[in-house]
């Protein structure tokens, strides 16, 4: 019986693969006090026919609701959970326990510890957690589970050009620590990144086109590399910073970006989203990574499903692909794949469902 429901998981894995936008993901949030409820919450997932979803903390109804429909989950504790789980492995297998053992049907396949922590007193803690979360999930019999945290763009002393990319110096040792162990379990860094920010920061240096996908030319030469967009050129500075740091075999994901519609005029609106968002995805579709890692797609998840009216002013309440009545901001997800979508994309999915497979059969 657990063979034939791991086949029918695999199975709607595998449809789910072949939908156009099997390699992106969108970010869920509950600061709102009007959103649907979590089987209508998956079901519009579904009916965009997005790849994963990322919750920044367990959510148990919503988890599920998730169970059988081969989202693949990216999923972390609350910051402030952080020190405990550094501090007590009891903590950790206990965390493990709750919010992962119990659904044999989600797709878990990342476990983020921390958002945006590491320049802040809990970031000494993430390393330890990452580790005993780790180990808790091995205990428990689901050790192919990646365990990683997200970074801003924050974290890079400089990024211009991105040949120029390293980490500020206070955290480097921090850094280094951290990717040491996303190397040793093949666990992506994953960061946050907002071209809309730079953009609305400094229009006068850079151009709204750049920041979009719109621009038709490089705007920016690093010596034999060429950068039309900002989110490929923040990437490399990534990559970049992780070599300096002996560790550019690390891959980078991108665990959040997006574009707000309102708040900020006239750098906010529903054009300029819709620009840099489709934008996005088209170039996510076609399996291309950056200039400097042309070959390892970028795994992303766009921010974010719902407009949350809880949230601190206008612009972070309008990130959203959907209003919470679910009737769409703009339209964003009905871009046709194209024939000669890269089969990189497809061999990295199907590796992730054999993965999947192996460890629920043998594991």
């Amino acid at each position: 019986m657990f063979l034939i429901a791991t086949l029918l998981f695999l199975s709607a894995r595998l449809t789910t693969a072949g939908n156009m936008n099997s390699f992106a993901g969108v970010c869920y949030g509950r600061n709102g006090d009007n959103l649907p409820s979590p089987a209508k919450t998956v079901s519009l997932y579904k009916k965009i026919n997005v790849g994963g979803i990322r919750l920044y903390e367990p959510f148990p109804d919503l988890i599920v609701s998730l169970q059988g429909t081969g989202l693949l989950v990216a999923i972390g504790p609350r910051n402030e959970a952080i020190k405990t789980l550094a501090e007590e492995y009891q903590f950790a297998l206990n965390w493990d326990k709750t919010f992962i053992a119990p659904y044999k049907n989600v797709a878990f396949n990342w476990i983020t510890v921390g958002n945006e922590v590491i320049e802040g007193e809990i970031g000494r803690y993430v390393p330890q957690a990452m580790k005993n979360i780790k180990a808790a999930l091995t205990e428990i019999g689901n050790s192919k589970i990646h365990v990683t945290t997200v970074i801003s763009t924050a974290a890079l002393a400089n990024s211009y050009p991105p040949s120029a990319g390293v980490f500020k110096p206070a955290i480097t040792e921090l850094i280094t620590e951290i990717v040491s162990i996303l190397s040793s379990t093949d666990s992506p860094l994953m960061v946050n990144v907002y071209p809309y920010f730079a953009y609305a920061s400094d229009p006068s240096h850079v151009s709204l086109e750049y920041a979009t996908f719109r621009s038709t030319s490089p705007v920016v030469t690093d010596g034999k590399y060429q950068y039309t967009n900002i989110f490929d050129a923040t990437l490399d500075a990534f990559n970049v910073a992780l070599e300096k740091i002996n560790h550019g075999s690390v891959k980078v994901y991108v665990a959040e970006t997006g574009w707000p519609t309102r708040g900020n005029d006239p750098y906010t609106s529903v054009e300029n989203a819709r620009a840099y968002n489709q934008g996005l995805l088209k170039k996510l579709t076609t399996g291309k990574g950056t200039p400097r890692r042309p070959n390892v797609p970028v795994i992303t998840f766009f921010f974010e499903m719902f407009n949350e009216d809880l949230k601190q002013g206008a612009v972070e309440q309008s990130f959203g692909f959907f209003d919470p009545n679910m009737a769409p901001v703009y339209d964003m997800w009905n871009i046709a794949r194209t024939s000669n979508a890269s089969p990189s994309w497809v061999i990295w999915t199907n590796w992730v469902i054999w993965t999947m497979l192996i460890t629920r059969l043998f594991y």
